[in-house]
């Protein structure tokens, strides 16, 4: 049968820091800790406090059992970190808002927009480009062959979908503004 263990008393261990008028004292709490945990950790190359707190965990069951779930969060996050996101603001839904206003803005300066109106508005610019991005989709896929929407793509698909005036008047604009990009790039 392998010898008891000797105990040793670990002395409590108080310093004062002052702050302004007001002392705050620190104290360690003393308890009965086997001298084999004590010559483990004088052993290991950790440093002063992470050994006092390794001490704590062996010898209360509480500090063991806390220490425990702390490692096993650790662990998951470590083994995780692709899958943790961090938190981030809240992010608005995608409006087409600012841009119809600043048009309303041009072409009619003292006019105002409801936010129901606005809102329909909206609905309607979703509609129009999704119907757009779907009909260039298809015309990419049959005629070109490639994955990639070209602005000739776009303005066929606009040609096909709007009605004689407006699709040339769309045309033009959208010609204008790939023009002003490309300047504006170079």
């Amino acid at each position: 049968m392998p010898p008891k263990p000797k105990m040793q008393k670990k002395k409590p261990a108080s310093s004062s820091k002052s702050d302004g008028n007001k002392k705050v004292e620190e104290k360690k709490v003393s308890e009965i800790v086997p001298e084999e945990v004590i010559e483990e950790n004088n052993s290991s190359t950790t440093s002063e406090s992470q050994k006092k707190i390794e001490i704590e965990k062996k010898s209360s069951p509480k500090a063991v059992s806390e220490a425990k779930s702390q490692e096993t969060i650790r662990k998951k996050l470590n083994s995780s970190t692709s899958n943790v996101t961090k938190s981030k603001k809240k992010t608005r839904p995608q409006s087409y808002g600012s841009y119809l206003f600043k048009v309303l803005k041009q072409v009619h300066p003292g006019c105002k927009i409801s936010a129901k109106a606005m809102g329909i508005m909206d609905s309607l610019c979703n509609d129009i480009f999704g119907r757009i991005a779907g009909e260039a989709s298809r015309l990419s896929r049959v005629v070109s062959k490639q994955r990639t929407l070209s602005s000739r793509d776009i303005q066929t698909a606009v040609r096909l979908l709007f009605p004689g005036e407006l699709a040339k008047h769309a045309v033009s604009e959208g010609t204008k503004a790939v023009t002003k990009y490309t300047y504006s790039k170079n």
